[in-house]
């Protein structure tokens, strides 16, 4: 077969998901898809850096494997040594609880006799052994219990509760694995696996999560956070190549200037002298630490049976996308909706303003566009006077549009007619031109009136009116130029004091005859 270059696989790749989407949208119902349209979603920037430094790890030659999370607690003394006791103690160490040795006595035959049951002992006996035993999960307790006694769910669980008080009073016991602090402890096992199964150079990444046993979080330590950690293991491995995976690797964040130094920390799995943090330089905080990486100990490297050097580093992800995302405090960027304070962008809350009423028919929308192209052609008109804008049929029924302006010494517009909406460090407005505001997918007040002059025509038409006029003179309010804002917005706009002015006048009218 053939070998793929990167260009044919991204195409491929490509392909392969169009086809598939197309399959899975073609079982999507309509009504579904119109409630869920498909858009681009909005990642989490934790998850965005992950992502980085997975494409980055990839293009550096470097294969993804996943190593293993539950660590039992022996091969952290391996790896460590004499200091594994300060290290286990930063572990979470996994816990369950027991499985209680349910007796079934006379007495609590009759206790489930008088809930109405009728009980079979030697079947519930045989059934709470083999729970004992390991044969099922807790979880499927209730409903073998119910099976067995032939009773529903409900009361099967007022059995365990009222006549088995054994299990309220479990407590957990710990076992002998903990959750993986480190990604080395992981990495051992797997090298060791793998010694002799692949050519040299052997170069592998995880980005995955670690769990430390914290006594509190803060601005930056949390108890799980993820590690983009690699290996490269080689006949001949230095410190060099640390110092050229960690270049190549941060350059693709931008990083170009860079700064090693020997870590003071000096971990037992580390070959003396060669645990070394890396420094990048960034314009936003200066000099940062960023990584490390170091050799490992050839006795801690032969412990797994591995007869060649090692290199391994690591970095915070979350300690790097505090750095490229500028943020202080690892919990409101990891934890935005426990710690950060509720900030909406002026983008987020223009896509949550939309025109209210709007037409159900082809032609309802074709009146829409024509009013709007008559506002622009006609609207400094001197009045008093009137345009035709649309002639035709809707529902069997004749319809012509006009827009007027009656009395004399005006214009056919008012001069807000095409004022739009603008959002502005969180307010919305009328026809801003301030820096940084972010218009409303170009949204005029025209917009919304020739859409609800449209709706009320159709509206009419049902009723069976011969007339229909919809005049707006000044507006107050988004709701005056038929623009209605989402809840979640409008609580937002509140809540900080933010304002809603559109205020102007339109001094519109369309009128509508219908025979």
């Amino acid at each position: 077969m053939g070998k793929w270059n990167s260009k044919e696989i991204a195409e491929r790749a490509r392909k392969d998901f169009e086809k598939t989407w197309l399959e899975t949208k073609a079982l999507i119902p309509e009504k579904t898809e119109a409630k869920y349209p498909a858009a681009a979603g909005r990642p989490h920037v934790l998850f965005q850096t992950v992502q980085r430094l997975r494409e980055a790890y990839l293009g550096l030659g470097f294969e993804e494997v996943v190593n293993p999370i539950f660590i039992e607690d022996k091969e952290i003394r391996r790896q460590f040594g004499s200091e594994a006791a300060a290290v286990l103690d930063r572990c979470y160490y996994l816990g369950g609880l027991p499985r209680p040795d349910v007796g079934l006595s006379d007495e609590k035959i009759k206790e489930i006799e008088k809930l109405g049951v009728s009980v079979k002992k030697e079947s519930l006996r045989e059934l709470l052994h083999r729970y004992k035993k390991g044969e099922f999960g807790g979880d499927d307790l209730i409903y073998k219990i119910a099976d067995s006694l032939n009773v529903d769910d409900i009361l099967a669980t007022k059995i365990i509760n009222e006549v088995f008080p054994e299990f309220r009073a479990l407590e957990p016991e710990s076992s002998r694995l903990t959750l993986r602090s480190h990604m080395t402890s992981g990495w051992f096992l797997t090298l060791e696996r793998l010694m002799g199964r692949k050519p040299f150079p052997i170069k592998l990444f995880s980005v995955d999560r670690c769990f430390r046993r914290e006594q509190a979080e803060d601005a930056t330590h949390l108890r799980t956070h993820h590690s983009a950690s690699c290996v490269v293991v080689d006949e001949e491995v230095s410190v060099e190549d640390g110092k050229a995976v960690a270049k190549a690797l941060l350059s693709s964040f931008g990083f170009e200037k860079f700064k090693f130094k020997l870590d003071e920390k000096r971990s037992k799995y580390y070959a003396p002298d060669t645990q070394t943090e890396v420094y990048g330089y960034s314009a936003n905080s200066g000099w940062v630490e960023l990584a490390t990486f170091g050799i490992y100990s050839p006795v801690a490297l032969s412990r797994y049976k591995i007869e060649f050097p090692a290199m391994n580093l690591g970095l915070g992800v979350e300690r790097l996308a505090m750095v490229l995302h500028g943020y202080k405090d690892v919990r409101e960027m990891v934890y935005p909706k426990f710690y950060a304070e509720w900030r909406m962008s002026d983008e987020e809350i223009a896509s949550l303003l939309r025109i209210d009423k709007t037409p159900a028919s082809k032609e309802g929308h074709k009146i829409a566009e024509k009013i709007i192209e008559a506002a622009k052609k006609y609207g400094g008109e001197k009045s008093p006077c009137e345009f035709l804008v649309y002639s035709g049929k809707i529902r069997n029924a004749k319809v012509k549009v006009k827009l007027v302006e009656r009395e004399e010494g005006k214009k056919l517009l008012g001069p807000a007619a095409f004022n739009e909406i603008y959002v502005f460090e969180g307010s919305i407005y009328g026809d801003i031109r301030a820096k940084g505001a972010s218009a409303v997918g170009k949204l005029k007040y025209i917009d919304g009136i020739a859409n609800l002059a449209a709706h009320e025509i159709e509206k009419g038409i049902a009723a069976g009116k011969e007339k229909i006029t919809v005049r707006v003179p000044i507006v107050r309010s988004l709701g005056d130029i038929n623009l209605k804002l989402n809840e979640v917005a409008l609580r937002y706009i509140t809540t900080y004091s933010k304002s809603i002015d559109v205020r102007g006048p339109v001094f519109i009218t369309v009128e509508a005859e219908i025979s």
